[in-house]
Parts: C-alpha cells; sequence; structure tokens
C-alpha cells in the first residue's frame, strides 16, 4: 500500500465539521429516516425514504457489491449506504470514511460488528486488505479546494483514482456520485455556497474526472441525473419549512435562514443546468499503460 505523505488536496477536517457537524438533530429534521444527504433516485411516486434507497441500492449494484467480502465507502455519511451493504446486500464488512466527528460518533452508535468508520481522510486511509468494491456518493465535490490551480486538482483527483486502484481487487468497480460544474465555470458561482456552507470546497467538471481517471478506471457508464437533485432540494426545503420552530430551537434563526437560502439556490442551479449530478460507473483497469 502506498503510505508517502501528501498534503491534503481537498477540504481540511475543520471546514468538513464547519458544514456536517451543525447538529445531528438539526440533519434529522428534513432529511429522511435514514440520515442520508446527497440526491435521490426517484420514480414518479416515490416519498424521500423510498427514493433515498432507491439511489443507494443503485450504487451497490453499480459497483458490484453484493455478497461481497469487503467494501469500502468514501465520504460514508451517517451510514446508510454501510448498513444497507451488511442488512440488505450480504456484505460481510463495510468500512466508512468521513472527517465529521457528528457522523462518526453516529456510526459508532450502531455497534454493528459489520460496520467500521474511520474518521480519516481518504488520503490517509490504509486498509489492511483489499476492498472487493468501492462507492463514494457526495464527497468528490470536497476533493478539491478553489484556491487550487487546475493542475493541482487534477493532480489530486488523480491521486484519489491511483488510491482506489491500489485498494481493490483486480476487476473491481467503483460507483461514483458527484456534483460538477454544468453550464458555468468558477467564478459564476454564488460566493455565499462557497463562504458559508461548503468552506475549502469547489466542483469537478465532467472533463476533470474523465482525465484523472484515465488509464486507471474506465468509465462504463455515466449519467447526468441533475432533475433528480433539483426534485430532493425541494423535498428537503419543504420538510425544513415544515419543522422550522423545532429547527430553529436546535441551532437559531441564522443558521436555518442560511441553510433555507442554501437549499433554494442549490435547487435553482440543478434547475438551470449551472450545475449537474453525476452518477459514474467505473471499472478498474488491471494493466494501466504507463
Amino acid at each position: 500500500m502506498n503510505s508517502v505523505k501528501t498534503q491534503n488536496p481537498g477540504a481540511s477536517a475543520e471546514a468538513i465539521q464547519h458544514h456536517y457537524d451543525v447538529s445531528n438533530d438539526f440533519y434529522r429534521i428534513w432529511l429522511d429516516s435514514t440520515n442520508t444527504y446527497s440526491s435521490a433516485l426517484w420514480q414518479e411516486n416515490d416519498d424521500l425514504e423510498l427514493a433515498q434507497l432507491r439511489k443507494i441500492d443503485f450504487h451497490i449494484e453499480r459497483a458490484r457489491a453484493k455478497g461481497a467480502k469487503r467494501v469500502l465507502d468514501v465520504g460514508c455519511g451517517w451510514g446508510s449506504t454501510l448498513k444497507r451493504l451488511v442488512e440488505m446486500h450480504g456484505v460481510e464488512y463495510a468500512v466508512g470514511l468521513t472527517l465529521s466527528l457528528a457522523q462518526a460518533e453516529w456510526i459508532a452508535s450502531f455497534n454493528h460488528p459489520q460496520i467500521e468508520v474511520k474518521l480519516e481522510s481518504w488520503l490517509e486511509h490504509s486498509p489492511k486488505e483489499l476492498y472487493d468494491a468501492i462507492i463514494s456518493i457526495g464527497a468528490f465535490e470536497h476533493f478539491a479546494k478553489p484556491e487550487s490551480s487546475q493542475s493541482q486538482k487534477l493532480e489530486g483527483y488523480r491521486t484519489f483514482f491511483q488510491r482506489c486502484h491500489e485498494w481493490l481487487k483486480p476487476g473491481s468497480w467503483i460507483s461514483l456520485q458527484t456534483i460538477v460544474y454544468g453550464n458555468c465555470r468558477r467564478e459564476d458561482m454564488s460566493k455565499f455556497i462557497g463562504d458559508e456552507i461548503f468552506p475549502e470546497t469547489d466542483l469537478p467538471t465532467i472533463a476533470d474526472i474523465a482525465k484523472a481517471s484515465e488509464r486507471i478506471f474506465e468509465i462504463v457508464a455515466l449519467k447526468n441525473n441533475r432533475e433528480d437533485y433539483e426534485r430532493t432540494l425541494k423535498v428537503w426545503l419543504k420538510r425544513l419549512k415544515a419543522n422550522r420552530k423545532e429547527a430553529v430551537k436546535l441551532v437559531g434563526e441564522d443558521t436555518v435562514a442560511k441553510y433555507e437560502k442554501y437549499l433554494s439556490f442549490s435547487m435553482i442551479g440543478f434547475h438551470t443546468g449551472t450545475i449537474n449530478l453525476l452518477r459514474i460507473s467505473m471499472r478498474r483497469i488491471d494493466n494501466p499503460r504507463n
């Protein structure tokens, strides 16, 4: 395993905790019962929880993770994918990585013998055994800083794919979900979201992902499901507004108003195609060319 220490190219633990450690109880007010904080995969008559479980199952299927011995979830949130892997899809052992202390403590409280959560970045991760599959949902957005040059961004992304290649058994797959720049540039984006909501975070483009994974992973399938995220955000915002008084008691008026603004801005971004949502299936290239 590669043990060389490299400077973290993405958001720091402090930046991640600024957003994700606001309050577990606050997020539980407007997320579904599985505490899944990423775009759902909708069919017409779904409620939020069903659409979220469909999304999780989609990534498990695309990663070829069913019945696997070991699966890694990079950016595991509050553990909904980890639980689904071991409880519904026959996975023997699931490992989750997060930089959020609140999320790590939440998952540890499961006391599940088949689930392990690590409070560390992907750059620090050094598994004792190879994985059969990797899933990463809503984490790739945090893998580059806004002040990074294009070459630095690509170097960081490529390092991520190289590490995943090292961690996976031959013939294995990654299922990746990430927001990307769509019909805009970095300088077009709202400073409010970058400064107030997701500090130290910059989105990739489709081209960044293709270039960074070149000759490491084969992109087998790619879908842009930005309408799914628009619908998810509408439901989240509706649930937050419906429980606003309770939310204000937990985190205060300023934080609730900030989240309402962020959810509304994001909804417009996905509706207009300013930002897109990619779901990508990638197969490990077992003998990469130099």
